[in-house]
């Protein structure tokens, strides 16, 4: 194979392809095709059974005058005959002979149009049965494609929500609140080492023991006064 023998099939591969690809993309517009082209068949089979059917009826009429010909000929041969003019009767049997024969090639011939026309109507039904066909095949088959081509974009826009995602930003919000729940938490924690908590808590500790030293105080002085008194009560007895 010479060099641009392979250069055209390389040719030939890529435009395969690329027809293919508009095919694949363009379905609708395939259908249609398809079913133009076999609508334009079925209106050149139509013409041709036209024509058929025309022939057929044509034999069939020639057949019918060539009968009453030959009707007319046997009623009139009889009367021929009677009345003993042989010349007519021999021009009559003749006329009948000739007749019987065409009689029976126009029968014979009719008889296989006939039946080319029955084969063909009935080639002609199928096809349009066939148009019929594919017109439902192109509705469901763009069914299938409108349908498929919705779940492809469901699951595509359910991958672009992916579970790893929803994850990540579970553990974001939770880590968020447990960092919230920990700063509350160490707010508490050190509320009670806070510095002012520590002052209030010496001022409070300073207060208890100068009121206590002052509790001591007083019950001493009393003490003393009582017991000045009965010492007092003592000497003058």
């Amino acid at each position: 194979m010479g060099f641009f023998d392979r250069l055209a099939n390389i040719w030939r591969g890529f435009l395969s392809l690329w027809v293919s690809d508009i095919e694949s993309r363009n379905p609708e517009a395939v259908y249609e095709a398809a079913i133009d082209e076999r609508v334009r068949k079925h209106r050149e089979l139509k013409k041709a059974v036209s024509g058929i059917v025309y022939l057929r009826n044509k034999l069939s009429t020639e057949l019918e005058s060539k009968e009453r010909e030959l009707k007319e000929v046997m009623t009139q041969l009889p009367v021929a005959i009677e009345e003993g003019d042989d010349d007519v009767a021999l021009v009559l049997i003749q006329k009948k002979d000739e007749l019987t024969s065409q009689i029976e090639t126009l029968s014979t011939e009719l008889q296989k149009v006939s039946d080319q026309a029955e084969e063909a109507k009935s080639g002609l039904l199928s096809f349009q049965a066939e148009i019929e066909k594919l017109k439902r095949e192109k509705e469901q088959m763009l069914a299938k494609k409108a349908n498929a081509e919705a779940r492809i974009q469901i699951q595509e826009t359910l991958d672009g929500l992916s579970t790893d995602a929803d994850v990540k930003a579970l553990d974001n919000v939770r880590e968020h609140i447990s960092k919230l729940q920990a700063e509350a938490d160490i707010g508490t924690e050190i509320q009670g080492d806070s510095l002012d908590q520590k002052l209030q808590k010496i001022k409070e500790k300073a207060a208890n023991s100068s009121a206590r030293s002052q509790l001591e105080e007083m019950k001493r002085q009393m003490a003393s006064r009582k017991q000045g008194a009965m010492d007092s009560v003592k000497k003058t007895i």
